[in-house]
C-alpha cells in the first residue's frame, strides 16, 4: 500500500499506549519510495458535531497582518472554507478552582456560521502530517494571526499546515473600530454577509468542531488531499486566555488536539458563560496537572510579570519558557507597515522572539509525535517588587538566554512605549551607539567571537535552532560599529 507522504513519521509506540486498547489505533504505513514503517497514535474522536464544510471561497481571505510573502517560494496556497454547524455552550455547577481542574456540561446550543484560513503545502510530499489550528486573535477588534506572524519560517520550512479560525464574536460581527476596520461581516459584506456568530460562549465548541472538520474528511475537505495525524492547538495574548479555558475544561471532552500552544497568557483565563459560577475565574488560573497531552506556555518578557502568580512547575505534560528580552508583540510579528500605522513614540521591540517560538513548534512537534519532551528554561529574575530584574545595560536577567541579550548591541525590553493601549505591548529597542560598541567590545572581530559563542550556546540548551543561526549571525555583521 501506498501510503500519502504525511510521513516523515517516527515510531511512536508506546508500552502505555499499547495498553490503553481504547485510544491506540495502530496504523502500518509503508511508503512505496523508502520503504519505511511507522506507527501512529491518533488522539480519539471528538464526539462533537462534524460541521457542513463549504469551499474554497474564491478570493482572497481577511488577514491584514499576515506576511503571506514567501508562501510560493516554500511552495504553500492559501485558502478559505466556510464552516457551520450548531454549536454548545458550556458550564459549571461548582466554583472554577484554580488548579484548572473544571468539570463542565453543555446548557446550550445555537447555530453558527464563521470561516476558517488554510496554508498548507501545495505538494503532499513537504506535508509533515500535523497541522497547527489557530485561534485568530480579536484584541484589535478584528481577527489578527499573531502566531503565524511569529512562526511562519518555521511552519512552512518543516511542511507543516496552518489553520486559522474566526472562532470569537467579535471576528464575525464586531463594528468598525478606530481602525476602520471590524469583524468580517461590517469589513467585508460582500464576501463574509452569510456568518453568523451566537456569541463567545459557543466559541470553544466552534474551536472543536473546526477541528473535527479538519480531522474528519467530509464531501468537502479542507485540507485539500493532505491527511492530519496530529493537531497542534494554538493561541496568543487574548486567544492564550481562551486557549487556556479550553485546555481546562474542554479539552478533556473534546480530545481533538495532540498538543496545545498557549503563548502569552496573562494570570487568569476567559469565562466560560457571561454569568453564574462559569464566568467566575480564578486568578491565578494554573494548568491542570493530570492533561494526558503536551502544554507548552510561553511567555515574553512583557508578559512575565502578568503571569507571574500563575508560574508552575515543569512536569511531564507540561513546560513554562519566558523569553528575555522580548515583547508581547514585536518588530518582527508586526511588519514595517503595521508599525509605521501605529506610529508608537519609540522604536518597538526588535528581540529574538521568533527564532524560540521557531524552536517551540520544533519542541512541540516533536513532543506529541515521539515523546521526546522539551528542555527545562530558566524562568526569568524577578525582584520582590516585582518588576524584572535587569543587568548593567538595562536588559533582563535569567529566562532563556540568545546572542542578543548576552552579546547586546541595543537594550531590548518588554515594556516603555507610548502612547498606552497597543505600543504599550510592543517594548522597546534602545540600540547603543557606535562608540559605545567600540567601549564595551573593542573591535568588531572580538564582538562577533563572543556573539558567535553565544550562538552556539543557545543552540546547544536546545533554545535556538541550527537552522537559524545563520539569519542570527547575520544581525552581529549587521552590528555598527566605527569604521
Amino acid at each position: 500500500m501506498v501510503v500519502h507522504p504525511i510521513q516523515r513519521i517516527r515510531n511512536t509506540r508506546s508500552t502505555r499506549s499499547l495498553r490503553n486498547a481504547r485510544t491506540m489505533v495502530v496504523l502500518t504505513l509503508v511508503t512505496a519510495t523508502v520503504g519505511l514503517t511507522a506507527v501512529v497514535t491518533p488522539q480519539r474522536a471528538s464526539a462533537a458535531t462534524r460541521p457542513t464544510v463549504v469551499g474554497p471561497i474564491p478570493g482572497t481571505p481577511f488577514d491584514i497582518q499576515a506576511d503571506l510573502s514567501q508562501l510560493a517560494t516554500y511552495g504553500y496556497v492559501q485558502q478559505e472554507y466556510f464552516f457551520n454547524g450548531v454549536a454548545q455552550a458550556f458550564d459549571t455547577s461548582t466554583p472554577l478552582t484554580a488548579d484548572g481542574r473544571w468539570n463542565v456540561a453543555p446548557v446550550s446550543t445555537a447555530a453558527y456560521k464563521t470561516r476558517m484560513v488554510v496554508r498548507r503545502p501545495s505538494s503532499g510530499v513537504k506535508f509533515n502530517g500535523t497541522v497547527f489550528v489557530e485561534w485568530l486573535n480579536v484584541s484589535a477588534g478584528f481577527d489578527t494571526s499573531p502566531d503565524w506572524s511569529f512562526n511562519r519560517i518555521e511552519l512552512m520550512r518543516q511542511g507543516f499546515a496552518w489553520v486559522g479560525i474566526s472562532a470569537q464574536y467579535v471576528g464575525v460581527e464586531g463594528a468598525l473600530g478606530p481602525l476602520g476596520i471590524g469583524g468580517l461581516k461590517v469589513t467585508d459584506p460582500a464576501r463574509y454577509g452569510t456568518l453568523s456568530h451566537p456569541g463567545d460562549i459557543y466559541s470553544y465548541d466552534i474551536f472543536t468542531q473546526a477541528a473535527v472538520a479538519l480531522r474528519r474528511r467530509g464531501a468537502v475537505k479542507p485540507l485539500g488531499p493532505l491527511r492530519a495525524v496530529h493537531l497542534i492547538a494554538d493561541g496568543e495574548s487574548q486567544s492564550a486566555s481562551r486557549m487556556t479555558t479550553y485546555v481546562n475544561a474542554i479539552a478533556p471532552r473534546s480530545r481533538v488536539f495532540a498538543g496545545y500552544l498557549i503563548h502569552s497568557r496573562s494570570a487568569g483565563a476567559s469565562g466560560l458563560a457571561t454569568d453564574g459560577l462559569g464566568s467566575q475565574v480564578p486568578s491565578p488560573t494554573f494548568i491542570r496537572t493530570d492533561t494526558s497531552v503536551p502544554v507548552m506556555v510561553v511567555e515574553s518578557e512583557t508578559d512575565v510579570l502578568g503571569h507571574l502568580s500563575a508560574r508552575q512547575a515543569d512536569s511531564a505534560h507540561y513546560r513554562l519558557w519566558e523569553i528575555a528580552g522580548t515583547s508581547h508583540v514585536d518588530r518582527y510579528a508586526l511588519g514595517e507597515l503595521a508599525i509605521a500605522f501605529l506610529n508608537c513614540d519609540l522604536p518597538v521591540n526588535s528581540g529574538p522572539e521568533h527564532y524560540v517560538m521557531h524552536t517551540v513548534v520544533r519542541d512541540l512537534w516533536e513532543w506529541v509525535r515521539s515523546k521526546r519532551t522539551p528542555p527545562s528554561a530558566p524562568r526569568i529574575d524577578v525582584n520582590a517588587t516585582p518588576d524584572v530584574v535587569r543587568d548593567a545595560v538595562g536588559n533582563a536577567t535569567g529566562g532563556i538566554r540568545t546572542p542578543e541579550l548576552d552579546v547586546a548591541v541595543a537594550t531590548l525590553s518588554g515594556f516603555g512605549n507610548t502612547p498606552a493601549g497597543f505600543c504599550g505591548l510592543f517594548g522597546t529597542t534602545t540600540a547603543f551607539t557606535p562608540t559605545q560598541l567600540a567601549v564595551v567590545y573593542g573591535t568588531k572581530v572580538k564582538f562577533q567571537r563572543r556573539y558567535f559563542a553565544a550562538a552556539a550556546d543557545a543552540v546547544s540548551k536546545g533554545f535556538v535552532m541550527g537552522a537559524d543561526v545563520p539569519a542570527v549571525l547575520a544581525e552581529a555583521a549587521a552590528a555598527p560599529f566605527p569604521s
